[in-house]
């Protein structure tokens, strides 16, 4: 693979303006096809679980009941004043807008409240249901403004009008402010770490060619596929952080080269075979997780695993091919200027900086006895020939710590890991040798902090949204609250009970039968009278429950009527299914929960093969999936405080408390699996390397900090602040979501994979990078990191411990 990637990168780079028109040709392709077949007007976002019981209901009905199979809405009216709407003058308004709803497009038949009985007992609020035969994803896009408008007029003094029900559910999610919330940051954050506005502005760039691409090509799809918009803000969402996370990668280390000296060329090919086969593996990893939701049978669930998967592997495509084009472009302008803080924090990584042991891995002063220069100049390990850091890997000072450099007490690469000629260490290094002071107690502090932060997460609770948790101003959230509070948690989503009476010796009897036996259930608010076909002998009851859509009272409910079915279909002959909207939520939250702890076996099993294949050792892997279950629970703790106990929510825009989304854990478990994965070999494959050439394992850890942690940081916070600007959309699963992978990557970058992971390597020392024999003779080498592709840029061969008298 990295022999591959280098010389892709280098036939990029020679053939810039081609693959520059290649990826300008590719966007406008989609641009096209989006126009002729899809569009934003085609997103699905319908919720159907296809096999279940809720659904093959709702398929029967599509037949046998029609104008009950589509979606609804409700028209609320409520008097003020000190009115009610019985009173003469409001209830001929409320009839002429019942009268100017039923001729709105695609309207089946409007339910009038006063023949449904659906006033409040104090005679202020009237609720009309507004059939449609097809579900919400068919309505035409001014389908529902169009219901609005044929109702204002009843909206005069002495009466509000408000319009909502399941029609207005799952309403496409706005992000475009987001992406360019998102965007700003992340500039901003590069042009901190590479001090260069046009170095930082390359990664931007890239990752817009592939998140336009992404999203275009899935628009592309939606005349003939099921995609929702949820599907593509998450497409959006992780296509953005990813491109610039994975461009960030290679710049970083095409800088590095250059600053050493390189030529651009060899410069990119090696940066794309080497940084570049990291971000393959890392993305594969992603798209794996994310294309495995697709095993779980939710066609919402899958096209948001897809979409995310493709916007990926696109951005993995961009960062392998169109990024060596553009650092082709730029050529020798990336170089950091001579004397600038940018050029000395780069030879400070890669030259002074290693750990007695240059660029290249060899030794500073091997056998041969070449010299590292004293204050003085005089010889250590001189012409007896005896190793300096042989082969052992000891450090030129020895185990006592004695001083090396006479009177200046430098140690070089001394057995606490010191860098050598003292220079100063970065952010990273003074972190990570803070956390392995004391490696035990930093790891008891992590694992105590995390689980306090995952404790709530024990009493998470799932559902689908509904109009309880829009925005409080918007008129679907309105007229929830209003239904509610006048008639009821349980008419915003009663259940429909659908009875086959066709083994009944008297349908009619049976279904009324049947509406009796489950309106003695416990949770029944009302049950309305059987709605019979004759032709079919089928039966709807429509069940008004006591508790909320979302309320485990509900769920119950829905269960007891299931569980309850064989002694219905034993007294009265009938067989009876449940479904509505609540019954689809309870059924979607079902078999997501089902498949969550395989899904969760499935990706934490995957890590720990790749890690075993890429870092050959036992304790990295068990190390790296133990961390990703920290973070995942802490992340899921911090969620289930935000949304559902309502901590901290008024900082994000959450004004109302309500369950998690079903979809979310599981999403979770996928992005967080293959981001985790990411930052663990960008971080510890450094580490990795630096062990096998110096055999000092606290020192690596020191030196991977040095190398790889600016980076890393500047990555995690990238995509942090990318997930975190997504929280200013209206769509509680999105702004839910939003949080989650934001606060799943900060959390996973900075404690487990910056603080954790190497409180870990400094505890188990030598033993975090044994294998048994056996084993390794088995396991092909993966060479994530290009090892074979040739040396780096080296450091001098003579070392100055003290730079003033090394001349």
């Amino acid at each position: 693979m990295p022999a591959f990637l280098h010389r892709l990168g280098r036939l990029a780079f020679r053939r810039r303006r081609r693959m520059l028109a290649l990826w300008l040709a590719l966007v406008a392709a989609a641009v096209v096809c989006m126009t002729a077949f899809g569009g934003t007007g085609k997103l699905d976002n319908t919720f159907s679980i296809p096999g279940s019981e809720s659904q093959r209901a709702l398929d029967r009905m599509k037949t046998d009941f029609p104008t009950f199979s589509g979606t609804s809405a409700q028209i609320v009216f409520t008097a003020t004043d000190g009115q009610k709407v019985t009173d003469p003058a409001d209830s001929a308004r409320i009839r002429a807008a019942l009268g100017a709803a039923a001729s709105a497009p695609q309207v089946a038949k409007v339910v009038s409240p006063f023949d449904a009985h659906t006033i409040s007992a104090d005679g202020t609020t009237a609720v009309a249901q507004v059939r449609y035969e097809v579900p919400q994803s068919a309505l035409e896009p001014n389908a529902l403004d169009a219901l609005k408008s044929a109702v204002s007029g009843a909206n005069q003094q002495g009466m509000r009008v408000d319009v909502g029900g399941s029609a207005f559910g799952n309403a496409p999610s706005e992000s475009h402010r987001s992406d360019i919330i998102g965007v700003g940051v992340a500039l901003v954050i590069l042009t901190l770490t590479f001090g260069s506005l046009l170095t930082a502005g390359i990664p931007v760039v890239t990752a817009l060619f592939g998140v336009a691409t992404a999203i275009f090509g899935a628009l592309s799809l939606t005349g003939t596929v099921s995609i929702s918009s949820t599907a593509q803000s998450l497409a959006l969402m992780i296509g953005l952080a990813v491109g610039i996370d994975y461009a960030l990668f290679i710049v970083s280390r095409h800088r590095f080269h250059l600053a050493h000296g390189m030529e651009p060329e060899e410069s990119a090919a090696l940066a794309v075979g080497t940084a570049g086969s990291a971000v393959v593996f890392a993305g594969l990893t992603v798209v794996i997780a994310m294309t495995g939701l697709t095993v779980v049978g939710i066609p919402y669930l899958t096209a948001m695993g897809l979409a995310a998967a493709g916007a990926v592997l696109i951005a993995v495509l961009v960062a392998t091919t169109l990024l060596p084009a553009i650092l082709g472009f730029a050529g020798t302008r990336l170089t950091p200027g001579p004397g600038s803080r940018a050029m000395r924090r780069e030879q400070a990584v890669g030259g002074a900086g290693e750990d007695a042991v240059g660029a290249t891995g060899d030794s500073l002063a091997s056998a041969t006895g070449e010299n590292v220069l004293s204050g003085t100049g005089d010889n250590v390990a001189g012409g007896t020939g005896e190793s300096v850091a042989g082969g052992t890997g000891e450090s030129v000072a020895s185990r006592t710590g004695e001083s090396v450099a006479g009177g200046t007490g430098e140690h070089v690469a001394s057995r606490t890991g010191e860098h050598v000629a003292g220079a100063a260490a970065n952010a990273a290094e003074r972190w990570f040798r803070l956390v392995t002071r004391r490696p035990l107690l930093t790891l008891l502090a992590v694992v105590a902090s995390l689980g306090a932060l995952a404790w709530p997460a024990h009493d998470m609770r799932l559902a689908l949204p509904d109009n309880g948790t829009a925005p409080t101003s918007s008129s679907q959230r309105i007229a929830f609250d209003r239904v509610g509070e006048k008639l009821g948690p349980g008419f915003n989503g009663p259940l429909l009970v659908l009875a086959d009476t066709s083994h009944s010796s008297d349908p009619t009897t049976a279904a009324q039968r049947v509406a009796a036996t489950i309106g003695a259930l416990p949770d029944v608010a009302t049950v309305g009278k059987p709605v019979a076909n004759p032709a079919t002998h089928t039966a709807l009851i429509q069940v008004i429950p006591d508790s909320a859509p979302s309320d485990p009272a509900t769920k119950t409910l829905v269960n007891s009527i299931r569980d309850d079915r064989a002694a219905i279909q034993r007294d009265t002959g009938a067989t009876v299914q449940v479904t509505g909207s609540t019954a689809v939520s309870v059924d979607v939250a079902a078999k997501l929960n089902s498949a969550l702890i395989p899904f969760a076996a499935v990706v934490i099993g995957l890590s720990l093969l790749l890690l075993l294949l890429v870092f050959r050792s036992l304790v990295v892997p068990l190390k790296a999936a133990a961390g990703f279950l920290l973070s995942i629970a802490a992340t899921l703790g911090a969620v289930v405080g935000v949304f559902q106990l309502g901590h901290l929510g008024s900082l994000i825009g959450v004004d109302t408390t309500g369950p998690v989304s079903s979809f979310l854990p599981i999403i979770l478990l996928a992005v967080l699996f293959g981001l985790a994965m990411d930052y663990e070999v960008f971080l510890v494959s450094r580490m990795r390397e630096s062990y096998l050439h110096t055999g000092n394992p606290l020192g690596a850890v020191h030196s991977g900090a040095r190398h790889s942690g600016r980076v890393v940081t500047a990555a995690a916070l990238i995509m942090t602040s990318v997930f975190a600007a997504f929280l200013t959309s209206d769509s509680t699963m999105l702004k839910q979501i939003a949080f989650a992978l934001a606060a799943g990557v900060l959390l996973d970058a900075f404690v487990i994979r910056m603080t954790f992971v190497p409180a870990v390597l400094a505890l188990t020392r030598h033993a975090a990078w044994w294998l048994p024999k056996w084993l390794e003779r088995r396991l092909p080498d993966l060479d994530i990191e290009g090892d074979r592709l040739g040396p780096a840029p080296a450091a001098p061969e003579s070392v100055a411990l003290t730079p003033s008298t090394a001349d």
